[in-house]
């Protein structure tokens, strides 16, 4: 698949999600769900109820796969760049810990969801929140200028990692952190996952395999380069998905070839330092 061609079907998935026409890598809410399946899920990969209601309502899609803010220690007074910021779910909650003298840049290729984030920032009165559109890719930040650079679920999507890696370093200051939740695998997936746009914009086809994931961060300079925790990205993700089932849909899969590719996939949070 060629870049372009996976950036703009990305970008126009995503736009229809900002734009509340469905989900991505999270599992689709039931039509007659009374609790909020976004919520749920967050629960599931290490949100706290304090966090979840410290958000305005919306900034949460549902479409992270980690709370890479757990465990970043950010402090009052520091500048944090999340990278595919999304409506803004994890820049509210790091908003809330660096304080009114710190600030957030949220990045984001997609328009619809920048407009979707600044509305909710306008929504939740915060003043130390920005919100950029951009690529991860080239980052419209300028360099040594933020302390942690956060992302959630996002790098996967990216087709060309190691720019983005290097692009973080650039801008991260001496001695800044890096902070990521991202889905990644322990085998190969199969050819026709690999080729598969949908599976693509599923977060799964884009993800590589964690030894070479964790070579391109030390590659781009990283130091200290660690992974905290590391879990199962759980089969229904996939199965339950609109974007999975038509994968599945497509490719014409057993569920026992999907439970297969689901042990070979998993969810890690992973630190570096510059």
């Amino acid at each position: 698949m060629k870049q372009k061609e996976i950036k703009k079907a990305v970008r126009e998935k995503y736009g229809s999600i900002a734009r509340e026409e469905g989900s991505c890598c999270a599992p689709a809410a039931s039509c007659c769900g009374s609790a909020s399946i976004e919520e749920e899920i967050s629960k599931r990969i290490g949100y706290g109820d304090e966090e979840l209601s410290s958000v305005p309502e919306g900034a949460n899609l549902g479409l992270g796969c980690g709370n890479p803010i757990a465990l970043a220690s950010l402090k009052e007074g520091e500048t944090v760049l999340d990278l595919g910021s999304g409506a803004g779910f994890d820049c509210f909650i790091a908003a809330n810990r660096v304080g009114k003298e710190g600030k957030v840049i949220g990045v984001d290729m997609t328009p619809d969801m920048i407009d979707r984030a600044r509305e909710n920032a306008n929504k939740g009165n915060y003043t130390n929140v920005e919100f950029r559109l951009g690529e991860i890719e080239n980052l419209p930040a300028a360099d040594n200028s933020v302390d942690v650079v956060i992302s959630n679920c996002v790098i996967n999507l990216a087709p060309d990692k190691s720019r983005v890696f290097k692009e973080t370093f650039r801008v991260l200051k001496p001695g800044g952190r890096l902070m990521i939740s991202d889905i990644v695998l322990l085998k190969e997936l199969p050819e026709s996952i690999r080729d598969s746009i949908e599976a693509y914009i599923g977060c799964v086809a884009g993800a590589t395999k964690k030894d070479e994931y964790l070579k391109t961060i030390k590659n781009a300079g990283f130091k200290d380069v660690q992974v905290l925790e590391e879990t199962s990205f759980p089969v229904e993700f996939l199965s339950n998905d609109p974007v999975g089932k038509a994968i599945i849909e497509k490719l014409k899969m057993p569920i026992d070839e999907v439970k297969e590719i689901g042990k070979s996939v998993i969810s890690i949070r992973v630190q570096g330092r510059k």
